[in-house]
């Protein structure tokens, strides 16, 4: 399947049940914490994906400049992000995407959204737009999974969705690799131009004459959660580390480690 032809499929991108339950259950409380709401919806990239949708529609007239869950909830009203829930309880389900682990990629998302939004701190780079791109810089990957299982569950079988290579081998195998699908929904829902470009180029942020800090920082970010995810030693570590990256960035492996969410002691 080409990338046109996936990128017009409608894609069914599953929220983590625990999350819309709890959601559900603050939207119905008398007084609303706006707080908790925010911190709930940004865990879970489905649920941040249709927020920014919406946020994004040309309906309010704001179309690709809301970056992050707390800027679109400044802007929607509750009730729709109570509708919004309620479709994605709907959706909710561990066995979803033909393939993923979802347990343990929605942790990876996670993961890679913290370490973006800290290393985009260092290199003064938008924290709130690096956490929304970090947490759903693979949704690609899910939308991939739904549309050719098959031909991904053959890749698999060498490189898993989570192995360092599989932008590299999807790439080799469709001529596109998730960060393209991902980029590619991202426009087709009008998110900002900067954002799109990030996931765009994460894959090789520096290439080709291109130079996109907010690509390298996500390139770096889902290093070390894949890293993580692997359970890479410290040697492993090392050997992986996209230096090419880091230098341009003014980052090397130490600083990226020092962002901590982490415990790598626990895997060396």
């Amino acid at each position: 399947m080409n990338l046109n032809d996936l990128l017009t499929r409608q894609f069914n991108l599953p929220s983590i049940p625990k999350v819309v339950a709890l959601l559900l259950m603050e939207l119905d409380r008398t007084e609303v914490d706006l707080k908790k709401i925010n911190q709930l919806i940004s865990t879970d990239l489905a649920l941040t994906t249709r927020l920014l949708r919406l946020a994004n529609s040309e309906f309010f007239k704001l179309s690709g400049k809301i970056n992050s869950v707390s800027e679109a909830l400044a802007l929607l009203n509750l009730g729709l992000v109570r509708t919004m829930a309620q479709e994605a309880a709907q959706s909710a389900s561990l066995k979803a995407v033909p393939g993923i682990p979802l347990q343990r990629f929605w942790g990876y998302s996670l993961d890679t959204a913290r370490v973006s939004r800290s290393l985009a701190g260092v290199v003064r780079q938008n924290q709130q737009a690096a956490f929304t791109c970090g947490l759903i810089h693979a949704f690609g990957e899910l939308a991939m999974h739904q549309a050719m299982p098959a031909e991904t569950s053959i890749l698999s079988e060498k490189f898993s969705p989570l192995d360092l290579r599989r932008a590299s081998a999807e790439r080799n195998t469709f001529g596109y690799s998730y960060a393209a699908v991902s980029a590619g929904l991202a426009r087709l829902w009008h998110f900002p131009q900067a954002m799109v470009d990030a996931l765009e180029h994460q894959y090789a942020p520096f290439d080709n004459n291109v130079y996109e800090p907010l690509a390298g920082v996500i390139h770096l970010a889902a290093w070390r959660a894949r890293g993580k995810a692997a359970k890479m030693n410290e040697r492993a570590l090392a050997v992986t580390f996209p230096g090419s990256v880091g230098l341009v960035l003014g980052l090397d492996i130490d600083m990226v480690l020092q962002q901590d969410p982490f415990d790598w002691a626990a895997h060396t």
